[in-house]
């Protein structure tokens, strides 16, 4: 028998925890606007950014300053790093260390407790540099791994991570949004928490919409908006998660921004960066997506929140979808996630939704061209006085929309079939939202629902648990492993004590799986135990090898002509693009196998959107059938295959390997032990309210050796090509003490930061950084020398390592001496083998100097012959 105890236990499952915040997702660039963009964040009670920033942005050091600095003077919103590992390359964990330490210094950056909190995108890559970076930072790290899932994600840095941001804010195919994806997090986390010893953080997505068409990017599809920015709040307030990211703010290029349009500097430049067919965010504003949002925050944050006026917004695509325009080759999921692909049409609604932020319930009513569309809510809240929302069915109706809800009016877009409404929209349909809103009467009613459980949920696109959990979620218990809750409510009154079946102790019934225990054992203590899911004896539950609600993958495909054998090829292992092949069958996805090319195109006379990603994803794994498809050269910065140079190379600059590889130099070696003195460094670093400038002037260096860069060797080098030896010579950590005067109170930080390597800390800071030393044969396999003493490469076979010649040395290090522009050149200094290279040519410094006292335009080096230079 049940006691009430016991399921008092299974309704609590909201939990609410003393930190949360919101944050909107914030791609980075060189503005002037910060001050506006916080206040409108402010104004809809987010929190703060997450600044998006590419490692290859040289320009994001000074736009961070910038924004915490307008962050600090507007004060009450702070801001998080978000290290992009997908668009600009992976990051340096040096630079990564010196950003998080720069800018967590700064009163507006955001932390729990002493931790300042910092996120990614993507870069599972480069999982193993995290221990040490919060080692010296001491950081809360909430990656976004979603490329790898939860279970994997959590893995790739066992008992580092504090949690996990998921990107996986949209719905798949032509479903709605739920929460399995969030359960998954949430359940991985929980067990893999308990085996680290600590309790681990989930930050969860939140988006509204989501289309792209950025052929540069490679992107081109789209996912299912619609209600989307709705639901996704509701789900929110019901899973009450630690965090939370909108995606995003401004990101253009994919649809879902809910800040500001911008017409002016760099706002569209992803439209001209990703060869965008038209520009398809101009003049389709989405600040209306702000308008509930404090509501919402202030009820996820707090479980309460006041309606001080009440609102109106609408939002659809003001061109129906088979309106006679171009798709643009538009298609619903992307096949490049492993996703089965559909038509455009066959995913959005021809409708217009609308939400109402009200005190008492008012009728909607939705006129298009004047007609009357029949407009309805479709979530009513409990009590009558919160978020309604609803939607219209336009069909074929044309004209003016009109969204009315009692005395508010809102006046939408025109709902027409044309194809060019912006400049260079070529006939092509535009899938973005339009979203307007209004507001109406003031109000003062206060909704409080931190008694609030799940009064009505189900289990979306797994029918075999709908009926159990569309009757224990009414009922307060709706566990998101399992259900989705779709309302909460007040608690309903429970079945009577002597109701038929009251108290059954129930299980799995034989063959099901763990994930109808819990449900199971509320639904029979409650009288209703369906005997194909439940039994009142226990079995052994079944652990199945893939969710029940993870969606099917094509798992065989085909398609016509020279596409058959590569579409079967694809479509099996789940990639099955619906304009080149047809997907025959659906099930649990099979993984493909590892890239081992770089890729592969359409062939020359074959229509490159029908042939190139299939190409691509069958030539990278060594299936490149010649006449559809062509070998895309392989270059880049390929890493395998390492070659261990032996000392040699010092007297015969001369390597050999099969590319692609990586040549490991040998040091060299010195004829006594020698020291080097290593240029001041001069940084900035932030403690409190304080910036302070610092001078730190590292110890000189005592070696007996001189260390080199491994040199990548793409597989385009040709025999013959000529490489740049580049020295690294690393620098031990040093502590530096900073005080700041805050309120009368004094406040010491001491800080340990790792400081670049010689010679490239002659750069200064990370924002200063070069690194153009990194040289390697372009597509004629030539390299660059500029002018320094080379080696060269023939990529025929390995060579051994061996040290039987005898090695040169320095006679001196470093080989070379600054020399001023006003020098008398024609000094008769025995150096007349010495190299000139200009400031602009240097890749380890950027010192070119132009003050009336002293002017230094280049270096000169003297290298000793057969040996590689600095």
């Amino acid at each position: 028998m049940w006691f009430p105890g016991l399921l008092a236990v299974l309704l609590g499952t909201i939990q609410v925890e003393a930190t949360k915040a919101v944050f909107a997702h914030f791609m980075l660039w060189d503005s002037g606007r910060w001050e506006k963009d916080i206040r409108l964040a402010k104004d809809a009670h987010i929190d703060g950014f997450a600044l998006n920033i590419r490692s290859d942005d040289k320009s994001a050091w000074n736009a961070l300053n910038t924004a915490y600095q307008a962050a600090d003077s507007l004060g009450g919103f702070h801001m998080i790093l978000s290290f992009d590992y997908a668009g600009g390359g992976p990051w340096s964990a040096n630079i990564v260390q010196q950003h998080i330490l720069q800018f967590s210094g700064y009163s507006s950056y955001f932390r729990e407790g002493r931790k300042p909190l910092v996120t990614t995108f993507e870069g599972p890559g480069n999982a193993g540099d995290w221990e040490l970076i919060l080692r010296k930072t001491n950081a809360l790290f909430l990656p976004d791994w979603s490329s790898l899932g939860a279970k994997d994600a959590l893995q790739a840095a066992p008992g580092v991570v504090d949690g996990l941001f998921s990107w996986s804010s949209w719905p798949w195919g032509n479903t709605d949004m739920d929460t399995y994806v969030d359960a998954s997090y949430r359940q991985f986390m929980d067990s893999a928490g308990k085996d680290w010893g600590k309790e681990l953080k989930y930050m969860m997505p939140a988006s509204p919409w989501f289309y792209t068409n950025l052929p540069g990017y490679d992107k081109n599809w789209m996912w299912r908006g619609d209600d989307l920015w709705f639901h996704r709040w509701q789900q929110i307030i019901f899973f009450n998660p630690d965090y939370v990211q909108i995606i995003s703010w401004n990101d253009f290029g994919e649809s879902h921004h809910i800040g500001p349009l911008y017409v002016d500097g760099d706002s569209y430049e992803a439209f001209t960066v990703g060869k965008a067919p038209f520009n398809y965010a101009a003049d389709m504003p989405h600040d209306g997506w702000r308008q509930f949002l404090p509501f919402v925050i202030d009820l996820y944050k707090n479980r309460k929140a006041t309606i001080t006026q009440e609102s109106l917004t609408g939002w659809y695509r003001p061109t129906p979808k088979q309106s006679g325009c171009d798709d643009g080759w538009t298609v619903g999921n992307t096949a490049s996630q492993l996703q089965v692909e559909f038509l455009p049409y066959e995913i959005v609604k021809d409708k217009i939704f609308f939400s109402a932020l009200l005190t008492s319930h008012q009728p909607p009513t939705v006129t298009v061209g004047g007609v009357n569309v029949g407009a309805k809510w479709t979530h009513q809240p409990s009590y009558g006085s919160g978020l309604y929302h609803g939607s219209a069915e336009y069909k074929g109706n044309r004209g003016p929309v009109v969204i009315q809800v009692g005395s508010m009016v809102l006046d939408g877009r025109e709902i027409t079939n044309g194809c060019n409404r912006v400049s260079g929209q070529g006939g092509k349909q535009n899938w973005n939202a339009w979203v307007g809103s209004t507001t109406g009467a003031s109000a003062n009613k206060l909704v409080d629902m931190s008694l609030w459980v799940c009064i009505e949920g189900g289990a979306p696109g797994a029918p075999e648990f709908e009926d159990l959990c569309s009757y224990t979620c009414s009922y307060g218990y709706c566990p998101p492993s399992a259900c989705y809750c779709s309302k909460m409510g007040p608690q309903k009154e429970l079945p009577p004590p002597d109701s038929p079946g009251r108290y059954t102790v129930g299980y799995p019934a034989e063959g099901m799986s763990a994930s109808y225990q819990g449900i199971c054992t509320f639904a029979c203590n409650l009288g209703y135990c369906p005997s194909q899911y439940c039994d009142t004896k226990e079995h052994p539950v079944v652990i199945p090898n893939v969710s029940p609600f993870t969606p099917d993958a094509c798992i065989k495909g085909t398609g016509s002509g020279d596409l058959e054998g590569l579409c079967r090829y694809s479509c099996d292992v789940g990639f099955c693009p619906v304009r080149t092949c047809k997907c025959e069958a659906t099930g649990p996805l099979t993984r493909p196998q590892p890239q081992t090319k770089k890729g592969g195109k359409a062939a020359p006379g074959k229509n490159p959107l029908v042939y190139d990603d299939i190409c691509q994803f069958t030539c990278s794994r060594d299936y490149c059938p010649a006449g559809p498809c062509v070998p895309l050269e392989e270059d880049g910065h390929e890493v395998g295959n390492p070659v261990y140079v032996g000392t040699e190379i010092f007297a015969f600059p001369t390597a050999q390997c099969k590319e692609p590889c990586v040549l490991v130099l040998p040091p060299s070696s010195l004829p006594n032990p020698t020291t080097i003195s290593v240029p001041a460094y001069t940084t900035s670093l932030r403690v409190g309210t304080t910036t302070s400038t610092i001078t730190i002037r590292p110890p000189a260096i005592t070696t007996d050796a001189i260390a080199f860069s491994n040199v990548p060797v793409a597989s385009s080098v040709k025999s013959g090509a000529v490489f740049n030896g580049c020295t690294s010579l690393d620098l031990d950590p040093v502590h530096v003490t900073l005080s700041y005067v805050d309120g009368g109170k004094v406040t010491v930080s001491t800080r340990e930061l790792t400081l670049p390597p010689y010679p490239q800390i002659s750069n200064g800071p990370p924002n200063k950084w070069d690194t153009t030393c990194d040289v390697w044969g372009g597509s004629n396999g030539g390299g660059s020398d500029d002018d320094g003493t080379t080696f060269t490469f023939s990529p025929t076979v390995i060579t051994t390592e061996t040290t039987s010649t005898p090695l040169p040395r320095y006679t001196e290090f470093p080989p070379s001496y600054v020399r001023d522009k006003d020098e008398d050149n024609d000094d008769d200094d025995d150096d007349d083998e010495a190299i000139v290279v200009t400031c602009s040519g240097l890749w380890f410094f950027s010192l070119c100097i132009d003050f009336p006292e002293l002017k230094i335009s280049d270096w000169r080096f003297i290298l000793p012959e057969g040996i590689i230079g600095p």
